[in-house]
């Protein structure tokens, strides 16, 4: 018996290779699947490149709104490049084999991104209260250094929830269960495969969601009351239509990222009888949709960028 229990510790610290399902009860699809996916993650790319690119090559975008939006630019490209090249090596290639460190390296980074990217929607909610609600003060406010520190808060934060997990990852015994019906790698994907006691995965990870984007989203909704509260109160319709203009597009992205990212958070949670191609497939569409249509709905709502990029393509 003792033999036995150290052939199981022994087993239990071996490098584990996971093996990535794809779509579960969809792999006859996967050949078509792939193409919107690859067709939505060029777009991300190309139009989060463009938009960083005229964001850093003109002067007048050196401002706070502006850079905030560089930074979501960089957090979207972050998030889409660390699961779409998986997702369609496995559609394509049939690639779908991936070691315990890569895995924990790309989940790492998929919750990263999210987390930062949430941050970063936080800091251009405060943008908008201050233009709107302080506008005599926002030159002060809202300083280069402050923004860079914002900034750094934003992947510190980031970096400091996303720690912790791949420790709580690595401690946990797998035992041969290494299957995991997903395109990605993501903490509780990766937790339910242990043969061991994974509560304390499961505390962290809603605390930290709740703490996280939960508080993120709570601060966003107050500070857009506040917003409201101080338009109602211009003179002219036309003021209040003028201000309500210059947060629509921030309204979309907010909607955008966070209205598909509770839905899948409380669908895995809660939503026992939603089949598991659902959930597979909203999270893949969560990482590339929103990447690909935060630069769109920013570049066409915003004349500055509008007309930086058609400078650069005449």
């Amino acid at each position: 018996p003792r033999g036995a229990m150290d052939e199981l510790n022994e087993s239990s610290f071996d490098p584990i290779t996971f093996v990535l399902t794809g779509i579960p009860g969809m792999e006859g699809s996967h050949v078509w699947l792939s193409v919107p996916f690859c067709l939505m993650y060029v777009a991300a790319v190309v139009s989060n490149g463009v938009v960083l690119f005229a964001i850093a090559t003109e002067r007048s975008l050196h401002q706070p709104m502006y850079l905030f939006l560089a930074m979501l630019a960089v957090s979207d490209l972050t998030l889409s490049t660390a699961t779409v090249p998986e997702m369609l090596a496995i559609f394509w290639l049939g690639a779908r084999e991936v070691s315990f460190d890569a895995c924990v390296a790309q989940m790492f980074l998929t919750h990263f991104a999210f987390i930062v990217e949430s941050s970063v929607l936080l800091a251009m909610a405060f943008d908008r209260y201050v233009a709107v609600c302080r506008p005599l003060r926002y030159s002060a406010t809202l300083t280069p250094r402050v923004v860079g520190k914002m900034a750094g808060a934003a992947v510190l934060r980031g970096f400091c929830i996303m720690f912790p997990p791949i420790f709580l990852l690595k401690r946990l015994p797998y035992c041969g269960h290494n299957v995991m019906p997903h395109t990605y790698c993501e903490h509780m994907g990766i937790a339910r495969l242990a043969c061991a006691d994974i509560r304390a995965n499961v505390w962290y990870g809603l605390t930290t969601a709740l703490l996280s984007s939960g508080l993120d989203a709570v601060l966003i909704a107050v500070s857009y009351a506040l917003i409201l509260r101080a338009v109602f109160r211009l003179p002219s319709r036309e003021a209040r239509l003028k201000t309500l203009s210059t947060c629509g597009s921030h309204l979309c992205v907010i909607l955008l990222f966070y209205a598909p990212a509770f839905f899948s958070f409380l669908a895995h949670r809660f939503g026992r009888r939603v089949p598991g191609h659902v959930h597979v497939l909203l999270a893949n569409l969560y990482v590339v949709v929103p990447p690909m249509l935060n630069p769109i709905v920013y570049g066409a709502r915003t004349r500055q960028i509008r007309e930086r990029v058609a400078r650069l393509f005449c």
